[in-house]
């Protein structure tokens, strides 16, 4: 074994351990890890043998997470690849990812055992990749979401990445609800794993879909994104089926509104639920909620360090990513990353306002978009909202706000209601000058999140 990649050997030995325990479990079938780690010495002998795949070539994997994709990625990562996640969801940007990566090989699923192959005979390199190969170490390269501009490429060290894992935590059945081509998603994935857990691979991500897994797999932990969880509200289907095997809910990428919380632990009063931060740029952070309750978060811990300048979140990692393909690199000469999260800090604890890109300038006054969104979520017919600002000649910008109703109403009745409402709980410039009555699905992406720039 490669001592340059003792971390990835060492989760892996782990593994090798835990025989006939569940591994995976994915269109109602369980996978032992003796049988899971047999797929991955296939891959294996597939990339080394048959396709000649050596350590640093760029590979991309387009799907969704599945026994085989799991196993890949482990096999991937043995040959110290360097590994590109695609999804299906980005399709019509797939090739200008795969360009930005120079990626040379791509092995792409419609199913799990359904999959294809194909050599790119790309020639060309990317400069930091380059330079990342002479470590001779397995890479991972994800995207941002671009909602501001170009997609940057964000490489990371996968040895670098796993270290955290190596001290053993309790293993959960997780359900892999982040997608492998986000940091958090493929986070999750490692996790499930290097904690002997079950990783609970899912077909889609509709509310339904998703509480029907829990119930067949019995999966006791949910990572997702303040979105779903309103839409697992509005949709009502939990009281379907039978989710009491959930004892974790995490969330985050996103800001959540108090509403939502106290909704969700209704719905769940057996699990904890637990904030979770982290950027792509950075790693996933140690965290910690006040209560289940409370939307103050502690951050930071081994490999970690914050500090508030101007309200405004600086993070140090020690897991941090080796930097971007195509732009500049945002960490400092001593380490530090601005988040560009606004935070309110009480003692040790902090909570996450909105995104510097978010903050709508309305006449001079800061507002964030989750200070309304918690307030219109409150009204008994709105099972949605999405406030976001619109240019002005005057007042720069103006509030407005997207919603979506449980039962049909006129929009002016819904917009009287909503502004008188309103007017008891915000000052004036906070009130939306406007109410779209929208589709739900129109309010958020594929990943479930708020979309809030739709000018």
């Amino acid at each position: 074994m490669s001592n340059n990649i003792r971390s990835i050997n060492t989760i892996i030995g782990r593994m090798a351990s835990m025989g006939s325990a569940p591994a995976v479990f994915y269109n109602e079938n369980s996978y032992s890890y003796s049988t899971f780690l047999n797929f991955v010495e296939e891959w294996e002998n597939l990339i080394s043998k048959k396709y000649k795949i050596g350590a640093g070539k760029v590979v991309s994997v387009l799907g969704d997470f599945s026994p085989q994709i799991c196993a890949l990625f482990f096999a991937l990562m043995k040959k110290k690849t360097i590994i590109v996640p695609l999804t299906h969801i980005i399709k019509s940007e797939i090739s200008e990812l795969r360009n930005i990566a120079k990626v040379q090989y791509q092995f792409s699923f419609t199913n799990d055992h359904n999959w294809s192959f194909e050599d790119f005979n790309q020639r060309e390199s990317n400069g930091l990749i380059a330079e990342f190969r002479e470590r001779e170490l397995p890479g991972l390269v994800v995207f941002t979401s671009g909602s501001t501009g170009e997609k940057k490429g964000i490489l990371h060290d996968c040895e670098r990445v796993m270290k955290k894992f190596v001290d053993k935590r309790v293993g959960w059945k997780t359900i892999l609800f982040l997608m492998m081509d986000h940091f958090g998603g493929f986070n999750t994935f490692l996790s499930a794993f290097a904690y002997e857990g079950t990783a609970v691979c899912i077909d889609e991500r509709k509310p339904e879909s998703v509480c029907r897994v829990i119930e067949q797999s019995r999966a006791d932990l949910l990572p997702t994104s303040p979105t779903f969880l309103n839409l697992l509200i509005a949709s009502k289907c939990y009281s379907h089926f039978d989710l009491s095997s959930i004892k974790l809910i995490t969330y985050g990428t996103e800001v959540m509104t108090e509403s939502t919380l106290q909704k969700t632990r209704e719905i769940f009063p057996d699990a904890r639920i637990k904030q979770t931060y982290g950027l792509s740029e950075l790693g996933v952070v140690h965290s910690k909620s006040k209560d289940d309750s409370s939307l103050m978060l502690k951050i930071g811990g081994s490999g970690f360090e914050t500090k508030i300048i101007d309200n405004i979140l600086w993070i140090r990692s020690s897991s941090n990513m080796i930097g971007y393909l195509n732009a500049e690199n945002p960490i400092d000469s001593e380490g530090w990353m601005c988040t560009d999260d606004h935070v309110e800090v009480e003692g040790e604890y902090i909570k996450l306002i909105g995104r510097t890109n978010d903050l709508i300038n309305v006449g001079g006054q800061k507002v964030f978009p989750s200070e309304i969104e918690n307030i219109l979520l409150q009204d008994s017919n709105i099972r949605e909202a999405t406030v976001f600002g619109v240019k002005h000649p005057l007042m720069g910008k103006i509030i407005h706000s997207k919603v979506s109703l449980f039962h049909h109403e006129e929009r002016k009745d819904v917009s009287e209601r909503l502004r008188k409402f309103c007017i008891k709980k915000l000052p004036k410039f906070k009130i939306p000058v406007k109410f779209i009555i929208e589709k739900e699905s129109n309010q958020h992406n594929e990943r479930f999140k708020k979309i809030r720039r739709f000018e």
